[in-house]
Parts: C-alpha cells; sequence; structure tokens
C-alpha cells in the first residue's frame, strides 16, 4: 500500500512577502554575546510565575543566599 501524500498548501497571505535572501543567519549573536545574555528557555509552567527575567534573577538570588546559610548548617565537624 501507498502512503497517501498530504497537498501542503501555501498558508501565507499574499501581503507576507518575505525575501529569505537578505535574511542574515545569527544577526544578532555577536551583540548578545558582547553583553554577556544568557537565553534561557522556560517551561510553561515556570514562565506563568516568572514573567520576566528580574523575577527569575531575584528568585534565583534568594535561593543561592539560603544555601549559603544552610551550608554551615550541613557541614560535618572533622
Amino acid at each position: 500500500m501507498k502512503a497517501k501524500k498530504k497537498k501542503i498548501s501555501d498558508e501565507l497571505r499574499p501581503e507576507y512577502d518575505f525575501d529569505y535572501s537578505k535574511a542574515v543567519r545569527g544577526k544578532y549573536h555577536k551583540r548578545l554575546m558582547s553583553e554577556e545574555a544568557n537565553v534561557v528557555m522556560l517551561e510553561p509552567d515556570i514562565a506563568k510565575v516568572f514573567t520576566d527575567s528580574e523575577a527569575v534573577n531575584k528568585a534565583l538570588r534568594s535561593l543561592l543566599d539560603l544555601t549559603k546559610t544552610t551550608e554551615r548548617l550541613t557541614k560535618r565537624s572533622t
């Protein structure tokens, strides 16, 4: 049996005329690296809670502070 091939239709409207010959790969890569920016993808449930980078940074700093304060409690004496 042959598998039926689906006809792929062009769903873009005529007014969306993209000229990919002018596209530049990695256009913003150098700028992001010079700014030392890190891009991290959040899962959807996490993104609902942390709506911007400031909220994420605040939560991570709180977690780091917590680990520093509890580190002395978990160290064994030698």
